[in-house]
């Protein structure tokens, strides 16, 4: 332990300026079409969560802004709790935040009126429908992280920094696919239904549930990008792999099979109707 802490010590801490400027930007933008918005449409701003969409910014920061971040390249399992944290915490709180009107209102007066037609327009509404159809978002979200977890891609990914960025950036964009069709199931394609939900997450938890399974029962490191010469924090390279399937198994199973689990009950409560028709069907 007192090896890994040294390490820890020793470690490049540092913050990414880069992103700490883009992060704090972002946030800026917003607040600044938040007002507008507000100051506009008043009734229609009250679906906009400041608190929660700049929790979100919070999160990615601390995922790939912060000097807590240098730690990905030493332990495979706070690599894995990077990637768990974009997708199952930062992207349902950038989709809670309702961000999409604030940022139309922050953009100048012409663009704003530019912008308009073109993402209105049909060939923009049935993109945009294609790319939120549930089974798109499911193989979005499920696909980018079996992808990324592939030897030769993981290997990639740590060896390049821009590669390393493009993978940040895929698992928050496949975590926001994802979770758009349980969040808004009203929106994008009219096939997806609430009833569906659970087992659209249920369904999630199964190729995450096999990767998890692997990494912590195959025996062997499988990354030797995290193939440890000395041991941190008291781990080697093995247990460290252990350990991040581990988390992951048990993140993932709390972050998809709990919302499933409370989607059931609001669905069979007597408010929803649901519970009532299945009685008169029996």
């Amino acid at each position: 332990m007192d090896g890994g802490l040294h390490q820890l010590a020793t470690a490049p801490w540092s913050t990414s300026i880069a992103v700490t400027v883009a992060v704090a930007g972002t946030a800026l933008f917003y607040l600044r079409g938040l007002r507008r918005f507000r100051r506009c449409y008043p009734e229609r701003a009250a679906g906009c969560k400041p608190s929660v969409f700049l929790g979100g910014l919070l999160v990615l920061w601390i995922v790939i802004g912060s000097p807590l971040s240098t730690l990905d390249h030493q332990l495979l399992t706070f690599h894995m709790l990077q990637h768990l944290l974009l997708m199952t915490i930062a992207a349902p709180l950038f989709l809670l935040g309702s961000p999409g009107a604030a940022f139309l209102r922050a953009l100048p007066l012409p663009i704003r009126r530019a912008s308009v037609w073109p993402l209105g327009s049909a060939p923009a509404v049935r993109i945009g429908r294609s790319l939120t159809h549930p089974i798109v978002c499911w193989l979005a979200g499920t696909g980018v992280v079996i992808a990324w977890h592939v030897p030769p891609a993981h290997a990639l990914s740590m060896a390049s920094s821009s590669w390393h960025l493009i993978q940040h950036v895929t698992f928050l964009l496949g975590g926001l696919l994802f979770w758009w069709p349980v969040m808004h199931p009203s929106r994008g394609s009219a096939t997806f239904s609430v009833s569906f939900a659970p087992l659209y997450l249920f369904l999630a938890t199964l190729p995450c549930d096999a990767l998890s399974a692997f990494l912590s029962f195959c025996g062997r490191v499988v990354y030797p990008s995290h193939h440890l010469v000395h041991a941190t924090f008291g781990l080697t390279a093995l247990q460290d792999q252990e350990l991040a399937g581990a988390l992951m198994w048990f993140w993932v199973t709390i972050a998809y099979l709990l919302p499933a689990t409370v989607s059931t009950i609001r669905m069979l409560s007597p408010q929803s109707g649901l519970a009532s028709r299945f009685a008169e069907e029996a």
